[in-house]
């Protein structure tokens, strides 16, 4: 229906009802049911209370005027426009009457020709007059009133409060996407009708005409209309459930809301009501059609904006970027979007340059995309170089025409941006991640300008090191760019050849200085300091370089200068080992073999004997032994005998014989042959008494009180009594009195001399006595007295079982005339007879 019907609504005499009173006094043809049931629903109209009496056409005129507005479907295409004036008394002399004029149609915009509903403020349309007859014509395309763009523009000029449209804007498309009502207070309904003008214009149009409104309620809490007006006079009051749903803007007072504004309510009140409409054309071009929230509007109408050369702010342009990759309703302006973008905003991330490179890609523009894509490329390199915080790994560029106008920025940073070494390093990675196409020669060029600032460089930060790190990993020009600012420091500044200690030269491995064997040798130098476990490998390797087959002092000075200028007895052995035995080997081998084999061992350190035992059993081979100086050489031999004789002696004095020798107590692996093995091995081999028992006492004392420590234990043991510990015990107990023990070591001699008649068997005792007569008549006249004692007799069983009754056995006196025992007659006169307190 592209036409409008007319309702009149008034207290008159003659109407549809066929009564005086309220009453449709007349209607177009056609009207139905329901439509007049919602005019009548939307008619009703008080007047503000000081203008009730109102009669004259003076008073009438300042009466508010009610254009009321109300969609049937949410776009508006089945919709109610009124007219709502206070005329004063009816026709029975009472105030209160009023007249509603209504248009209704259900085709509002076609009927309309495009009007918004708030442009038939003030239309001629509009009428107050009782119709003599019952039935309108229809009307199509009623005129529109005095209000439009460039009155509300110049209404919001002139008003104190126009800041707050933004606000206002917020609240109605809130209240048209959520739910609630907007409350606009103003000093007449010409200025709300303003206002209400001005939202409608800045709505999306499709909003704009499902809006509902009234410019006049005198109570706003029984409406439930988006978008109420009123005056001062009337008193806002709503009940506690309904605060909420009502917002109130009141321009009067100046008393207005914290409402949270959309981006795309800024952008729209900067583009302004004067503007807008044109917008909201090019806006149909980029909608998918299902919009209704701002955030919905906000990238569409923004795209819009840039096309028409609007500027956008930083959020409307993310918008507009965010939304584009799945906008794939726009085709190809997908692209164009894109452009009008990157042509006007320079300064975005490179997460959305690369949504804007893509939407040009979607798009199909090609040369859009490519120069994006410079851009963007340029700014990663640019991140990337300074290390900035955005930056990103660089990957792979694929396309040609990316990658030959990468690698023509690239030259250019290095040339005119590249300040630091460490920026220069983060470039050529750069490079090398990406694959551009970089000459040999720059690359050369580059690298060996990077080696050098390098190598005069202070140590770099752990983050830089593991970056030059990377550069060397993956660049093998790099590497020998390095190689050759080593070889060239080197020959500029004789004596550093510590370079190859320091960072960067640490980097480089062998295969990097094949060919300049100075470097190589440096370079293996340097490695054995850092590395000392490998400094024998090391060695070699660079005798092999050198081509010689033995190290002289210099060498040998370079590679061991921590923690001493030593070998270690392994270092030593392997040494030894792998020098050609048919050459010659410099005197300096034959000095570190001697300082190896002198160096001290620890008294706990069993591998290090076993160590120094090794070499000099390397060394005793003759083409070896023959390197050494005669100290060396007889102390292998000597080292050797001693750990021969500890294997190969058949007698315990024997034994004695060979280590007491004054090598014992000069050299580290005699000496702890002789504390750690003599003594056990004199034990384990039978003793001749009569030499032994003189030359016991040649033993150190600290190894002569291991002796008797070691005899009394396996005395103490309980074992069989064999001839080697019967020997042993004979040696200690016939000690002759010169032999000048101290006290402890005498007492320990006389526990072991005293042990054997207290506890070993009559034929035990009888072969001690056998050994020990020859040295000690007295004292082998006792040992018979007491194994003659043990075999039954008249108290035979009494002294034979007394082991098993006693803890302790009978401790007889000491004979007299007994060899030295340590203890005098008056010490052991003054003894208590243990054989006496046993009975």
């Amino acid at each position: 229906m592209k036409h409008f019907q007319q309702l009149y609504y008034t207290s008159c005499e003659h109407g549809l009802s066929g009564f005086s009173g309220f009453q449709f006094n007349a209607v177009s043809p056609g009207v139905t049911a329901e439509t007049r049931l919602a005019v009548e629903a939307l008619a009703g109209y008080e007047p503000p209370r000081s203008l009730v009496e109102s009669d004259t056409p003076e008073s009438l005129e300042r009466c508010p005027v009610n254009l009321c507005y109300r969609p049937h479907d949410r776009a508006g295409r089945s919709a109610t426009a009124l007219c709502v004036q206070y005329v004063g008394r009816d026709s029975a002399r009472r105030f209160g009457n009023y007249f509603a004029h209504a248009l209704h149609s259900e085709d509002f915009p076609a009927a309309g020709g495009g009007l918004l509903p708030i442009e038939l403020w003030n239309s001629p349309v509009w009428t107050r007059a009782v119709s003599p007859r019952t039935e309108l014509p229809t009307l199509a395309g009623p005129a529109p009133g005095p209000l439009d763009v460039r009155a509300v523009g110049a209404f919001l000029r002139g008003h104190p409060h126009a800041a707050r449209l933004p606000g206002l804007l917020a609240a109605v498309f809130a209240a048209l996407t959520e739910h609630g009502s907007v409350v606009v207070v103003d000093r007449s309904t010409e200025e709300i009708a303003h206002w209400f003008a001005a939202v409608s214009y800045l709505l999306p149009p499709r909003l704009s005409r499902g809006l509902s409104f009234a410019t006049y309620v005198l109570r706003p809490a029984r409406s439930r209309l988006h978008l109420i007006g009123t005056v001062p006079e009337p008193q806002l009051a709503f009940a506690p459930d309904d605060e909420a749903a009502y917002t109130v803007f009141d321009f009067a007072r100046g008393v207005f809301p914290e409402v949270p504004v959309p981006a795309l309510v800024r952008l729209l009140t900067r583009i302004g009501v004067g503007s807008v409409r044109p917008v909201w054309s090019w806006t149909a071009d980029y909608a998918e059609g299902g919009e209704e929230t701002p955030d919905d509007w906000h990238a569409p109408v923004a795209a819009a904006a840039v096309s028409g050369g609007i500027a956008l702010t930083t959020a409307d342009v993310h918008a507009v970027v965010d939304w584009l990759a799945g906008a794939g309703h726009l085709g190809a302006r997908r692209a164009a979007v894109a452009a009008d973008i990157h042509r006007e905003h320079r300064g975005l991330d490179d997460a959305r340059l690369t949504a804007l490179s893509a939407a040009a890609k979607a798009g199909g523009d090609s040369a859009v995309h490519q120069e994006i894509e410079g851009k963007l490329c340029g700014l990663r390199m640019r991140a990337y170089t300074t290390a900035a915080e955005d930056a990103v790994e660089p990957v792979p560029i694929t396309d040609a025409v990316a990658r030959e106008q990468a690698a023509a920025l690239w030259e250019r940073l290095l040339e005119t941006e590249v300040r630091t070494a460490r920026e220069r390093t983060r470039l050529l990675l750069w490079a090398v991640g990406t694959g551009l196409p970089v000459p040999r020669r720059v690359m050369a060029r580059e690298t060996l300008a990077l080696s050098h600032a390098l190598l005069g460089a202070m140590a770099p930060a752990p983050a830089f090191r593991d970056e030059v790190a990377d550069l060397v990993r993956v660049l093998p020009v790099m590497r020998a760019s390095l190689a050759t600012a080593v070889e060239e420091a080197l020959e500029r500044r004789p004596g550093q050849e510590q370079l190859f200690a320091q960072f960067p030269a640490e980097l480089l491995h062998e295969g990097d200085l094949m060919g300049r064997p100075l470097l190589l040798e440096h370079h293996l130098r340097a490695r054995a300091e850092r590395d000392p476990s490998n400094t024998v490998p090391i060695m070699f390797r660079i005798l092999e370089i050198r081509g010689r087959t033995s190290p002289d002092e210099e060498l040998l000075r370079a590679l061991w200068r921590q923690p001493s200028r030593t070998w270690t007895h392994r270092e030593a052995s392997r040494i030894a080992a792998e020098l050609p035995p048919s050459e010659p080997v410099d005197a300096a081998v034959g000095e570190w073999l001697d300082r190896a084999l002198r160096q001290d061992i620890g008294e706990d350190d069993e591998d290090a004997l076993a160590d120094c035992l090794h070499l000099c059993r390397v060394l005793s081979q003759p083409h070896r032994f023959a390197w050494l100086p005669a100290g060396a050489a007889e102390h292998v031999r000597v080292t050797l005998g001693l750990e021969a004789a500890l294997r190969e002696a058949r007698e315990a004095t024997e034994l004695l014989a060979e280590f007491v020798i004054p090598e014992t107590g000069r050299w580290a692996a005699p000496r702890e042959l002789r504390r750690r093995y003599l003594v056990a091995a004199m034990l384990r081999l039978p003793a001749d008494v009569g030499r032994l028992r003189g030359r016991l006492t040649e033993l150190e004392h600290r190894d002569l009180d291991q002796y008797l420590s070691f005899l009394g234990l396996r005395m103490a043991g309980g074992g069989p009594v064999d001839d080697v510990l019967l020997s042993h015990v004979a040696t200690v107990a016939t000690l002759p009195r010169e032999a000048r023990l101290t006290q402890a070591q005498e007492e320990t001699a006389a526990g072991l001399r005293a042990h054997p008649e207290g506890h070993w068997r009559a034929t035990d005792l009888e072969r001690l006595e056998r050994v020990v007569r020859p040295h000690g008549a007295a004292l082998a006249d006792h040992y018979a007295g007491r194994a003659e004692a043990r075999r039954p007799g008249p108290r035979g069983p009494s002294r034979w079982f007394w082991p098993f009754g006693r803890s302790e056995a009978p401790a007889p006196a000491d004979p007299p005339d007994t060899p030295a025992s340590g203890t005098s007659r008056k010490a052991r006169a003054s003894r208590p007879s243990r054989e006496k307190k046993g009975r």
